[in-house]
Parts: C-alpha cells; sequence; structure tokens
C-alpha cells in the first residue's frame, strides 16, 4: 500500500483558509446537491397541489433523518478517528478502523430497516400521521427507509470516511451524482411511469435508486484508492485495538444520538403543528426544508473542518487546529448572516415555488421570516458540536446535544405552543439556541483549557 501520508501537505503546511476551502467547498456543494434533492421531492410533490401528500413526505423526513443518524454513528466517529489515528502515525490501525466502521453501518441499517418494515403503522401514527396523511406515507417510507435506507446509510458513511482522508471531491462528486440522478428520476416515476394518486411513491422510489447508485459510485472509489489511502471495502470484520472501539463510540454515538435528537424535535414541531391542523402542518414541513440551505451550507464548512481539526489536534499542534475552528465559524456566521436577510425579504417567493395553495403560503411565509432569525444560532451550535466530535471529546458533544434539544429545544416548543400557539412553534429555535451557544462556549472554554494544559510546548507553531 503507499504512503497514506502522501497528503498530509494540507493538514501540516497549507494556508488555512486554502486547505480549509479545499476540504470544504466540494462538501458544501454536495451537501446543496443533496439538499436540492430532498428539497426535489417535496417541489415535485408540491405540483400536485395536495398538501397531505407535502405533510405526508414531511413526515417521514424526520424517519429518513434516523438512517442519517447510523451513517453519523459510524462515519463521524470510525472517520474521526481514523483521521486522527493519521496524525498519531498509526496508518495500520486507521485502516483497521475505517474497514469495521463499514461493516458495523451496513448491520445496523439492515437492522433499522427491518424494523421500519415491522413497526411502518404505529410509527407514522407516532409521528402524528392523520388519516389523510398515513397512506401516502406508508407509499414515501416504504421505497426511502425500508428498501432503499442501507444504500443511504452506506453512501453517506462511506462519503465521510472519504472526506477525512482528504477525498473531499469524490465525496462530494458521489452525493451529488445521487442527488442529480434523484432530481431526473423524480417527474420520471411520479408523472410518466406510476399512475395518478402514487405521485409520493413515485418520489419514493427515485430518492431510493438515487442512494443505490451512489453507494455504487462510492464503492468504485474504494477500490480505486486502496492503494493510496487506508480505506478499502471490508472483506472480513476487522478486529481493532479495544481504545478504539470504544473511541468508535465515544464518538459516534454522541454523533447519532445528536442527529436524532435533533430529529425528534421535528417529530414534536410535526406532533404540535398537526395539532394546528394538516395545512400548518405542511407549511411547517416546507419551511423546514427550505431552512435546509443555510444549513446545510453550515454543515458542509463544519465538515470540512473536522479532519482538518481532528489530524493537528493529534499531531498537538494546537494552533493551527484553533485557526481552523475560527476560520470556519466566521465562514458560517456571515453566510448565515446573508440568508437571515435573503429570506426574510423573499419568503413569499420562497414558499410559492413549493405549493399554490393559498393558505399553505400565507401560512408558510410568516413561519420562514420568523424562524430564519434562528439561523447564525444554530450555525454556531452545529459548529461547536463538530469541534468536540473532531477532537473526541464525545462527551461534551453529547453533552451540548442534550442539552440543545432535551433542555432547551423541546421543552420551550411546549411553552410557546401553548402561550403563543402555531407560532410559538416558529420562534423556538431562534430563542433555544440562542441560549444553547452561550452554554456551549462555556463548555468550550473548559475543553480548551484543558487542552492548552496538556499540550506539548515544543509542538505549538504553526507550520
Amino acid at each position: 500500500m503507499a504512503n497514506p501520508h502522501s497528503k498530509s501537505e494540507m493538514f501540516e503546511t497549507m494556508a488555512v483558509p486554502a486547505a480549509l476551502a479545499r476540504m470544504a467547498v466540494p462538501t458544501i456543494v454536495s451537501q446543496l446537491i443533496v439538499l436540492i434533492y430532498n428539497m426535489a421531492d417535496t417541489w415535485f410533490i408540491g405540483r400536485t397541489n395536495n398538501p397531505y401528500m407535502v405533510a405526508a413526505s414531511s413526515l417521514v423526513l424526520t424517519v429518513f433523518l434516523m438512517t442519517m443518524s447510523i451513517a453519523n454513528l459510524f462515519g463521524v466517529g470510525g472517520g474521526s478517528l481514523m483521521v486522527r489515528l493519521l496524525g498519531a502515525k498509526e496508518p495500520d490501525e486507521a485502516r483497521r478502523v475505517a474497514s469495521l466502521s463499514l461493516a458495523m453501518a451496513a448491520g445496523a441499517a439492515l437492522t433499522f430497516s427491518l424494523l421500519c418494515l415491522i413497526f411502518m403503522n404505529p410509527l407514522l401514527r407516532l409521528l402524528g400521521a392523520s388519516d389523510n396523511t398515513i397512506g401516502y406515507a406508508r407509499q414515501y417510507l416504504t421505497f426511502v427507509v425500508v428498501i432503499g435506507g442501507t444504500a443511504t446509510v452506506l453512501s453517506n458513511c462511506m462519503s465521510a470516511m472519504l472526506r477525512n482522508a482528504d477525498f473531499s471531491k469524490e465525496a462530494g462528486f458521489g452525493l451529488s451524482l445521487g442527488g442529480l440522478l434523484n432530481i431526473a428520476l423524480d417527474p420520471l416515476f411520479m408523472f410518466v411511469i406510476l399512475p395518478d394518486g402514487l405521485q409520493v411513491m413515485g418520489a419514493g422510489i427515485a430518492t431510493m435508486l438515487s442512494n443505490v447508485v451512489a453507494m455504487l459510485f462510492f464503492a468504485g472509489v474504494y477500490r480505486r484508492v486502496r492503494t493510496e489511502t487506508v480505506l478499502a471495502l471490508p472483506r472480513r470484520i476487522e478486529r481493532i485495538r479495544p481504545d478504539s472501539m470504544r473511541s468508535i463510540f465515544a464518538v459516534g454515538v454522541p454523533a447519532a444520538l445528536s442527529l436524532f435528537l435533533f430529529d425528534l424535535t421535528n417529530i414534536v414541531i410535526n406532533r404540535l403543528a398537526a395539532s394546528h391542523g394538516d395545512i400548518q402542518l405542511a407549511a411547517i414541513g416546507i419551511v423546514l426544508k427550505v431552512e435546509r440551505l443555510p444549513l446545510n451550507i453550515g454543515i458542509g464548512i463544519c465538515l470540512g473542518m473536522i479532519p482538518l481539526v481532528a489530524y493537528n489536534y493529534a499531531a498537538k499542534n494546537l494552533p493551527r487546529m484553533k485557526a481552523f475552528f475560527s476560520a470556519a465559524r466566521l465562514a458560517g456566521v456571515v453566510f448565515s448572516l446573508i440568508s437571515v436577510a435573503l429570506y426574510r425579504t423573499f419568503a413569499g417567493t420562497v414558499v410559492r415555488a413549493f405549493i399554490s395553495d393559498a393558505e399553505t403560503v400565507r401560512y408558510g411565509t410568516a413561519f420562514l421570516q420568523a424562524r430564519c432569525f434562528a439561523k447564525p444560532f444554530m450555525f454556531l451550535s452545529f459548529h461547536m458540536v463538530h469541534f468536540m466530535q473532531s477532537i473526541g471529546h464525545g462527551r461534551e458533544s453529547f453533552l451540548l446535544a442534550v442539552i440543545r434539544q432535551l433542555c432547551l429545544n423541546i421543552p420551550i416548543l411546549f411553552l410557546l405552543n401553548a402561550i403563543f400557539g402555531v407560532m410559538g412553534i416558529v420562534w423556538t429555535q431562534a430563542v433555544a439556541d440562542a441560549i444553547n451557544v452561550v452554554v456551549s462556549y462555556l463548555i468550550y472554554a473548559r475543553v480548551i483549557r484543558s487542552i492548552e494544559g496538556r499540550a506539548t510546548p515544543e509542538r505549538k507553531a504553526v507550520p
């Protein structure tokens, strides 16, 4: 196998803005295309002008995000450990960690898909499906999660591994390929192949097929790069050191739970919105997807930051580590503020692009104009969690997720809904994340003091 450190220049000596851009830009592009294809389902379903179909796809989004939690468990847990092992000059253990993480992701995904099949109806009722929406929701869930869930998990897990190994262009291209294919297949299955009334099923089939193609693409990339990196498709169950296994789950479980708790919050939002009516649920469903634009760009910046921070943390180059942290934070906050201005100005136009039903547009416009104020605070919250994951501080990452969702978001949702009704639901995110940012930086200050106290003086210079 070729030297896996041949790409170390970017981690060790390249200018911080250039290195961050090299990692983040392909990731942002892929995140945007993934966002577009997720929004494409809603957009094409919205062409039916049937708010029940739109509401059903929004309900299933929460289950789809659970598959992403599994991908996070092994992609973030295994991927961040892999790059830290490379920074510590342990390529053999890094190879074993990468292989086992992918194998465990496949097993967990298959198990989750089977459970969704067995408990489909009670699960959808729990999420807030009504008699008007449950039939459509079953169509979508069957293809997106039950049949296509394993492909979704594996494609995202392999993408994370490639990105951490400095193959961010390949990682981004694979996700982009799946997204563009989904956009092309949506109208074909929804309005040409399947009869009227099965548009939601058509969207689900298109999403499932696009994720299968992305998974096959990543499998091909794995085979191509196996001689120049520690990545390879698993041929057997690898044995890794006990401390490595603990590290995968110490970071991966909080990463998965962080997304799961985010998903749980969306479930609560859907349940509370559904109590006000299916129209309000459809409007909030559109807003939750529309707001993913700045969020996905912010997540792309954070994902690009992770391997750079992780490598320099393991190499004990703390000034360079903190420089990447600060550069990513500045880029994310600036874009978040721009998004606030744009959403405030063009909210009605954005919502009408998804559905023309007048009442849904009225609610969606008001919801988006209010909820957009949360974007800078949401980015700072995500940014801090990703930083903790990159340095292997799973406990702090988990604590931040629990504080944000269980201690702030969900209780405030119930409180503001009781006081202000549906608009209270919409304003909750800004209130909760503003408080969460203050708490996050208090925890960050303690972690940084601890890290600096253990740092070796001679390794503190930025190359």
